[in-house]
């Protein structure tokens, strides 16, 4: 009896395991909504939700997982669905536990696909998944992270087999990063598909760095040593300077032009410390980092000069005065936490010039409350030495301040003149150095202040000051003057050459790199193209030999003709006539250059082929001008914009009294006139058909010709609603198909006379207001 109790209990067991799943993969209690809740609903208990949980908000170990819970379920149940199929079948792709999230990738990975099962629920080490990465996370976090400290990210995933030997390393390697400031990530494949392929990461396993937003891979064998080599190569070059006796007075000195203070460090080891190279990466923008080696005879002086200890690793930091440091840590362990909290300390100089707003910010923040309140005293100065006397006396009285509400800078007029002219206004020699007391109150610039004394370092100017800062402890609203002020020009922006060049290094390492260590997957973009522009640069070389060759074939028999145009362009060999429409009504008419004139030519399907054969031989002679432009607009699919068009030209259309029967049947017939319109004057000129009356036999070659072409238009004009004439006999179909073909024909007989006149400039204008617009089409019959 007892096997079979056994067996009970290990399917109760199972049992009670599968129902704890499905309970907790249950999006709906996760939430705790209802089944009939609405998305409004969902939506508003999502946002509560998942602002409590936010690892970033909630530090509890649970927080992670519930989040990613919380985010999965909002994504089954504001999709409808994803919702209905979950209400149907009790689950969905997406509610497969939360630990496993399943891989939608389209195409087949062996590892992913085979392995990636509902049981693997355990396969994520807990390491990682403290460091696990999400695509938001990595564009809100990592990337801005990323310009104060590097970012060492790993490429994996479930069932990774050659996952598994670099484990070791990489749990060594994290542990020791992370105390030193390198921030870390791991991006599982299988759950994040879209921020692996935005890293560029096609391969598992993968390592990868990150850093002023760039994104550097690992290609080397995974080493510890390897590794942190691999981690400091990221980091920029020069962060650290080296300083011994030679070059101690020019590091030092240099704090006015830079306007940072300098932080030296003294320990034993010939190459920099990591750890203080991660300092330096962190507080780029703030101090200015050099490393002395104390086992070399070049740094013998600065060691007995600050009496230094060399048993111990030690920090100084100089400001205005380069002969004494203004702080000292000395310790045999120096913490990561150390050296922050003193760094953090010694950022600004005891009077620092302001030279962008971001360091106006943070010197003179805006008041928050009434105990935050920092008041600036700042004073309006310049760089020539006629000023320096004044400038060190500021400096002299700062140093002496105690007060942590206090906070003194100066700024150079020529630099930040907008600045100077806001606080000065009311001074009638504002070019004399001269000193301000501000407070900050919004961040749109809003500043109330008060001008104290024209400075020149005397000891009554530091006396006026002495007491203006005394009344202003009793009585702050001794600021009685408000401004906007404008925002700072930033002194230390590079000029847009200087980063074009970094910029194309940049480029230009990440190509080569590619090349070097790439497989051909991921070098396939850059391949394709290279090649694309390798065949349009080809093809286009080739095109237009052969089209010069063809070009000089023709022109040379011209050349002895001598039918050169000798002032002016040279004429076409072909008359270029696009059709108007409403595709090209705009480029062609609305917004035709000053001074071009636009010949439209007005046809049928049926004359089509005739009237375009014919206008071309009467314009040919014309298209020397750049100013001409040759269209044709077809009435069957444009009569309406012709006849609002024509109503300002009635006085061209009036007919003879006798004539009024025929006008009027032939009223909406306008084939074979010709129209130069003006796009930016607004006018046109109008050129009626007039027949010439030849005898049809005098022309019977050319007639015929255009016969051919013009048969369509005997079909136009014989298949209108209930005709019987179908199978007419043919030789009366070719009578009318003669007569019908030369009258079109001889429309345009006298457009090459009303062309000169064009030229000349003798036509009858008729102005238009407004061009209609060609938007109505009129159905074909």
């Amino acid at each position: 009896m007892s096997l079979p109790f056994a067996v009970v209990v290990v399917l109760l067991v199972l049992l009670a395991g599968s129902l704890y799943a499905a309970a907790e993969a249950d999006p709906y209690k996760i939430l705790g909504v209802t089944r009939s809740a609405s998305q409004a609903e969902i939506k508003k208990v999502y946002k509560r939700l998942a602002k409590e949980w936010h690892p970033d908000k909630n530090k509890s170990p649970e927080a992670e997982d519930m989040f990613i819970k919380i985010t999965k379920s909002y994504e089954i149940l504001s999709n409808e669905e994803k919702r209905s199929t979950y209400d149907r079948y009790g689950q969905t792709d997406d509610t497969q536990p939360y630990s496993q999230y399943r891989h939608r990738h389209s195409n087949f990975d062996f590892d992913e696909a085979f392995f990636n099962f509902p049981f693997n629920k355990n396969s994520r080490d807990f390491a990682d998944s403290k460091y696990a990465l999400h695509f938001d996370q990595y564009v809100n976090n990592v990337v801005p992270g990323s310009f104060k400290r590097p970012y060492l990210v790993k490429i994996t995933s479930d069932w990774c087999f050659s996952c598994i030997h670099i484990e070791p390393v990489w749990k060594e390697v994290v542990q020791e990063m992370e105390t030193l400031g390198v921030g870390i990530g791991v991006v599982d494949v299988g759950y994040e598909r879209r921020l692996a392929n935005y890293l560029g990461a096609h391969r598992t396993p993968s390592i990868l760095g990150v850093i002023n937003g760039k994104v550097t891979f690992f290609h080397y064998a995974v080493a510890k040593e390897l590794l942190k080599q691999f981690v400091e190569d990221l980091l920029p070059q020069r962060l650290v300077e080296k300083v011994t006796d030679k070059n101690q007075l020019e590091f030092l000195n240099s704090w006015q032009e830079i306007n940072k203070p300098h932080v030296l460090l003294f320990d034993q080891v010939p190459a920099v410390p990591l750890l203080f190279k991660l300092t330096a990466f962190a507080y780029k923008d703030y101090l200015q980092f050099g490393y002395v080696d104390q086992g070399i005879s070049d740094t013998a002086n600065l060691l007995k000069q600050f009496n230094i200890n060399t048993y111990a690793p030690t920090m100084l930091v100089f400001k205005e005065n380069i002969d004494k440091p203004a702080d000292i840590i000395q310790a045999k362990g120096m913490k990561k936490q150390i050296i922050d909290e003193f760094v953090s300390n010694n950022k600004f100089l005891l009077v620092p010039r302001l030279v962008n707003q971001k360091l106006f910010d943070e010197l003179c923040p805006v008041k928050q409350f009434h105990r935050r309140r920092k008041y600036c005293v700042l004073l309006m100065t310049s760089d020539e030495e006629s000023f320096s006397h004044g400038n060190q006396a500021f400096l002299s009285f700062a140093s002496t301040n105690t007060r942590e509400v206090l906070r003194f800078a100066y700024v150079y007029q020529r630099h930040q003149q907008p600045l100077c002219d806001v606080l000065t206004q009311s001074k009638e020699t504002p070019w004399f150095s001269q000193v301000v007391i501000l407070e900050r109150r919004n961040a749109a610039g809003k500043t109330l202040y008060k001008p104290v004394t024209a400075w020149n370092g005397s000891e009554e100017d530091q006396q006026a000051l002495v007491d203006e800062l005394e009344r202003l402890q009793k009585d702050p609203s001794i600021l009685n003057y408000d401004a906007t002020l404008p925002e700072l020009n930033n002194e230390f922006a590079s000029m847009f050459i200087i980063r074009w060049i970094y910029s194309s290094y940049d480029y230009l390492t990440e190509v080569v790199d590619n090349i070097l260590h790439n497989n051909w997957r991921e070098m396939m973009p850059l391949v394709s193209l290279i090649f694309s522009a390798l065949f349009i640069l080809f093809g286009t070389v080739v095109i237009q030999a052969f089209s010069d060759s063809s070009e000089d074939k023709q022109t040379k028999p011209k050349g002895k003709d001598g039918l050169k145009t000798e002032n002016g362009p040279p004429k076409k060999s072909f008359v270029e006539v696009t059709e108007l429409t409403d595709i090209t009504y705009t480029s062609n008419l609305v917004r035709l250059r000053p001074g071009h004139m636009n010949v439209v030519l007005v046809l049928t399907h049926a004359s089509k082929n005739i009237l375009l054969s014919k206008f071309a031989k009467e314009v040919y002679s014309f298209t020397g001008s750049v100013t001409l432009h040759f269209s044709f607009l077809n009435m069957d699919k444009h009569s309406e914009w012709m006849h609002s068009l024509l109503e300002y030209a009635q006085d061209a259309l009036r007919r003879d009294a006798h004539d009024d029967h025929q006008a009027a049947n032939r009223r909406a017939d306008y084939t074979g006139y010709v129209m130069a319109l003006n796009g930016h004057k607004k006018y046109l000129c109008l050129f009626k058909p007039v027949y010439t009356g030849e005898d049809p036999d005098a022309k019977s070659s050319e007639d015929e010709s255009g016969a051919g072409m013009g048969g369509a238009a005997t079909v136009s004009s014989r298949s209108r609603p209930g005709s019987r004439d179908d199978h007419a006999p043919p030789r009366r179909s070719n009578r009318s198909r003669s007569v019908s073909t030369l009258h079109i024909h001889h429309k345009l007989d006298r457009l090459g006379l009303w062309m000169e006149r064009l030229m000349e400039g003798t036509l009858p204008r008729y102005y238009v207001p407004a061009w209609p617009g060609l938007d109505k089409i009129t159905p074909g019959k």
